[in-house]
């Protein structure tokens, strides 16, 4: 059984995360996305009013394309509300769990993993929205797609941050109406 206390404590916030293992191009890069990242009022209103703390942990690399979107997006959102913590691990030291959270049969990042106030797993996440797919598939498999799938239009970015938002909704939703939780909390 994975001790995602445990793991969640060892985590290191964004700016250690890149500190760390990331080189001075990285750092760039995931300064540059994070500037381009943007929260409407609606999201930021949605955010404030979250009444449960949540726990995100990030599975991620500092040189990988698609955490640099997402680890920018993440963090963007857990500066807006003091009820989201958000750590970062590193794919390459965490074998073990980066085996665990394999999807599709493939080491992909980033995965994020949702926990409770007190860090029982509530659900993963990872490790593209909907979003990217829907770009990739339009750019890879053209407009004679047999999925039907329709790429976003040019506010992608903001349709990824969109999607990262839905799900941590989600997920606080999940914590706001258990009844565990209901009964610690006395609502």
């Amino acid at each position: 059984m994975i001790d995602w206390q445990e793991l969640y404590a060892r985590a290191l916030l964004y700016h250690d995360f890149l500190a760390r293992y990331g080189t001075e191009a990285h750092r760039e890069r995931w300064k540059g996305m994070f500037e381009r990242v943007a929260l409407t009022p609606a999201h930021r209103e949605l955010l404030a009013g979250f009444p449960r703390q949540m726990h995100l942990l990030c599975l991620a690399g500092a040189w990988c394309g698609d955490c640099v979107r997402e680890g920018a997006v993440l963090q963007r959102i857990a500066e807006s509300s003091s009820k989201i913590g958000l750590r970062f691990l590193d794919r390459d030291d965490t074998p073990d769990l980066t085996t665990a959270l394999a999807l599709n049969g493939g080491l992909r990042i980033p995965v994020v993993v949702f926990l409770s106030e007190d860090y029982l797993e509530c659900a993963r996440y990872g490790e593209r929205t909907l979003a990217t797919y829907r770009k990739m598939a339009a750019e890879k498999l053209g407009p004679n797609c047999p999925t039907g799938i329709v790429p976003p239009g040019g506010e992608y970015l903001g349709t990824v941050t969109a999607e990262w938002i839905d799900e941590i909704e989600r997920v606080q939703l999940m914590l706001r109406l258990s009844p565990r939780l209901r009964a610690l909390h006395g609502d």
